[in-house]
């Protein structure tokens, strides 16, 4: 039988021969430690890479993906990648990353039905019934799904900064910060949304601080 994933295989030696021929070390290195300062956090959507879009190697970043990327406190994957982050590897900063046109976010938009996951997106719908008055504000349904994309960022950050593995990190003086990001499948570009939490003090700032971001008259982007 032929092999149904050979050109993948195929694929990855082409890849590790390239790696090799830029640096006959890399593998080398790579294989003795993981050091990452980097811990992100972001939605399984494949076309959303972690490392690639913001141009680092491999053994950067620490990565956990989720469809929609949240943060609940009943997922013991997450919040295990969260512990070992924090705790084992020391990373220094913890990004959510969430990207316009959101197939998840969509869906809680059009209160539709895909299936098991619709209770996973049940979290996605909380933080829309949550600022449902900013949401119906908007006509155009492409900038309401850009801004709930956003706004689940935000309270995806809220609910990992008030995790027992963040908060333990701060009273014991670790340097750690928690930041909000969404990324344009339009362009590639990054949108810093304007959260980032570095003590227990300045989550609520914050977060009020990236809220009123968002409600300033702007371009929103796609």
């Amino acid at each position: 039988m032929t092999n149904p994933l050979q050109e993948l295989l195929d694929g990855n030696r082409r890849w590790s021969a390239a790696m090799n021929a830029a640096d006959p070390t890399f593998f080398e290195q790579l294989a003795k430690q993981q050091s990452p300062k980097y811990l992100w956090i972001g939605c399984s959507d494949s076309r959303v890479p972690a490392t690639q879009i913001v141009d680092l190697p491999p053994g950067e970043i620490f990565v956990q993906r989720n469809v929609a990327n949240v943060v609940a406190h009943s997922d013991l994957n997450c919040l295990s990648t969260i512990q070992f982050a924090v705790d084992v590897l020391k990373v220094e900063h913890i990004i959510i990353v969430g990207h316009y046109g959101c197939g998840g976010v969509q869906a809680v938009l059009d209160e539709r039905r895909l299936g098991l996951v619709d209770n996973w997106l049940r979290h996605v719908g909380d933080v829309a019934e949550k600022h449902s008055s900013m949401l119906t504000a908007l006509d155009l349904m492409s900038v309401r799904n850009a801004r709930l994309c956003e706004l689940n960022a935000i309270e995806q950050v809220t609910n990992t900064c008030r995790t027992t593995m963040v908060m333990d990190a701060w009273e014991r003086g670790q340097s750690l910060s928690v930041h909000a990001w969404c990324y344009s499948l339009e362009n590639g570009h990054m949108n810093d949304l304007g959260m980032h939490v570095d003590s227990r003090a300045s989550l609520q700032p914050a977060y009020e601080a990236a809220l009123q971001r968002l409600v300033r008259p702007a371009v929103v982007r796609p």
